[in-house]
């Protein structure tokens, strides 16, 4: 028995066994000691983390995938949870109990596991993945690179992003059409935003919807004085900000008077 990979879901098993051993040794194991893999399929990387000294859960939501779990991995079967990673709140079965995320992510909702993990990032102290190469690339991406943006600044603020490595087509089946690559996240040491979280989020994400334009320009829709878009912060484009520089613009905006 086989799971056929499922289009809609964006699914690309992997098959190459050293590959997977490699992924589930990112965990560093230290300050948790539950795994949860998103997205499973058929248990290549879940093998190699059921060896870890931690306890490993699944969160799948393809029920072929499931059922071959269940048939496959008889000590995993209580700690399959068949929901929606994106929809489940974590604490039905984890409280407030810290935790790893580690998968193979589906390619098209790569972006949102990250955005999620940042949301519930007080329980998560380490996560670990495979994305398509230029998304673990963009998540990782210093400031004066054209593909720093959203995803690398928000990720940045609370995690330290190191890209480990690239993953080739050819060991997929499918085979997808282009580069994967391995990231890891570590959440920073007692680290609590210096400014308005909400306001924050909306400042990064409000400045990259037009990344050519100064932020003079880009952030007009915050009602800035005139006083504050003096500053030569003001003549920067988003791309040529740090994430310390964007908090320390955060702060800026949210003292304006």
């Amino acid at each position: 028995m086989s799971v056929k990979a499922k289009k809609h879901l964006g699914q690309h098993f992997l098959r190459d066994e050293n590959i997977a051993k490699k992924i589930a040794d990112t965990l560093s194991l230290e300050g948790y000691s539950n795994i949860l893999e998103i997205g499973p399929g058929m248990g290549v990387l879940t093998k190699y983390l059921l060896e870890k000294d931690c306890t490993t859960y699944v969160i799948e939501i393809d029920t072929e995938s499931v059922d071959y779990l269940k048939a496959n991995y008889l000590n995993l079967a209580p700690r399959i949870i068949e929901k929606d990673f994106l929809k489940y709140d974590l604490t039905e079965v984890f409280k407030n109990e810290p935790l790893a995320i580690i998968g193979n992510f589906p390619y098209n909702i790569s972006s949102q596991i990250v955005f999620k993990t940042l949301e519930i990032r007080n329980q998560i102290p380490e996560f670990s993945g495979m994305f398509q190469k230029e998304v673990a690339q963009r998540i990782c991406q210093k400031e004066g690179s054209k593909t720093y943006g959203i995803l690398s600044v928000l990720t940045q603020a609370f995690y330290h992003a190191d890209y480990l490595f690239t993953v080739s087509p050819n060991v997929f089946n499918p085979p997808p059409k282009v580069d994967s690559g391995v990231l890891r996240l570590t959440r920073k040491d007692n680290f609590t935003l210096p400014c308005d979280e909400k306001l924050f989020f909306k400042v990064v994400k409000t400045a990259f919807q037009q990344r050519r334009k100064t932020l003079r320009n880009s952030l007009k829709s915050f009602n800035l004085s005139d006083i504050l878009k003096a500053n030569v912060i003001f003549d920067k484009r988003p791309e040529q900000l740090s994430v310390e520089a964007f908090i320390e613009l955060t702060s800026l905006i949210e003292n304006d008077n």
